[in-house]
């Protein structure tokens, strides 16, 4: 290296800047630490290898929807109809299979595979139709998404009318409520071995985590995404496709949306309205709070898992400590207040140095 180049790579390093991008990531994290001691000292309960592993069973359906989320956010978009596109998808899915006869829906039933890529179809559908409005029409993701929300809930209404459907087709059964292999634990005091059971809906999301790593980490189209989010009009100088590229995150979020809707039902044991309806919010802070910033371009699948490891540990402890479900509400709210503040003081702060 010549000395002009280590001059211009010297001046092009700003250490306060480095230190805001470190501190979007290192927040969330001290943050999740401060929580695991805090509840464990207040707590026997929650410091266990059972309740680890319960923390994320409990966030394993979020955190797909979350793997969508943050293609959408880093390209400095919104997606407000994940939680309804998942519960559409989930009811669909419910509506090609045979239900029990004290079930009052008239349903089509098919063939399991056949069900599961039809249902895959209309998550497909829900995707491609953002896409469309957002990329040729120009309609903004925040009311493009507000509108395939309405559409999505209306699906889920006029298919089941009310009704609860219990039946799915049998690999969505087995990846949503089944257990994938135990733990061994030990031995009970009756000399009875104990385990904790793994779920497939653990399994499924590490494998969207790492897919969706590797593809925002290591791919051409990872490097687009983060292009479009840091500066959309230099991403389209350098001749990257910004529509084509914004329309595919949309897509990419409704199939993670659908097949979280999918496992959820199973997981849930049914299918039902307004089942997701709390997972909007879950999904949106869980990018959030884990230091993906807002303004695009910046974070992660690795920011995500921290944010979805906050809220768990944030909800299960509240329970440990038998907080009041309402205020577990409020708190939840905080939380996330508190990182949307952080985001946009440490984006101010990259824009100033």
């Amino acid at each position: 290296m010549n000395v002009s180049t280590e001059t211009a790579a010297a001046k092009s390093f700003n250490p306060k800047r480095a230190i805001a991008d470190k501190l979007r990531t290192l927040a969330p994290l001290l943050t999740l630490v401060a929580l695991v001691v805090f509840f464990s000292s207040t707590t026997t309960t929650f410091a266990t290898l059972d309740n680890a592993v319960n923390i994320i069973r409990q966030m394993s359906i979020t955190g797909i929807i979350a793997v969508g989320l943050t293609f959408v956010i880093l390209t400095a978009e919104i997606d407000l109809s994940v939680a309804a596109v998942a519960n559409a998808v989930g009811i669909t899915v419910a509506y090609f299979t045979i239900q029990p006869d004290y079930v009052n829906i008239a349903n089509i039933p098919l063939n399991g595979a056949l069900a599961i890529i039809l249902t895959l179809m209309s998550a497909l559908a829900f995707g491609l139709i953002t896409a469309f409005g957002m990329t040729s029409i120009g309609i903004p993701s925040f009311i493009m998404t507000l509108a395939i929300m309405q559409i999505a809930n209306g699906v889920s209404a006029l298919l089941v009318r009310g009704q609860i459907a219990y039946q799915y087709p049998d690999l969505v059964t087995l990846l949503g409520a089944k257990t994938a292999f135990q733990i061994p634990l030990g031995i009970d005091a009756a000399g009875k071995a104990l385990f904790i059971p793994v779920g497939w809906t653990i399994i499924v999301c590490l494998v969207f985590f790492i897919v969706g790593h590797l593809v925002l980490t290591y791919t051409r189209f990872g490097r687009y995404v983060y292009m479009v989010g840091g500066n959309r009009e230099a991403a389209e100088y350098s001749g990257v496709n910004v529509k084509l590229v914004i329309g595919s995150v949309m897509v990419i979020s409704a199939l993670c949306s659908g097949i979280a809707g999918m496992l959820g039902v199973a997981y849930f044991g049914s299918a039902q309205q307004n089942q997701f309806d709390t997972y909007l919010l879950d999904a949106i802070a869980a990018v959030v709070v884990g230091g993906t910033s807002l303004f695009g371009g910046r974070g992660g699948i690795g920011n995500t898992i921290i944010g979805l490891l906050v809220l768990g540990v944030v909800n299960n402890g509240l329970d440990h400590i038998q907080m009041d479900s309402f205020q577990k509400i409020l708190i939840r709210g905080l939380i996330l207040l508190a990182a949307l503040v952080i985001n946009v003081y440490v984006e101010k702060f990259r824009e100033k140095v």
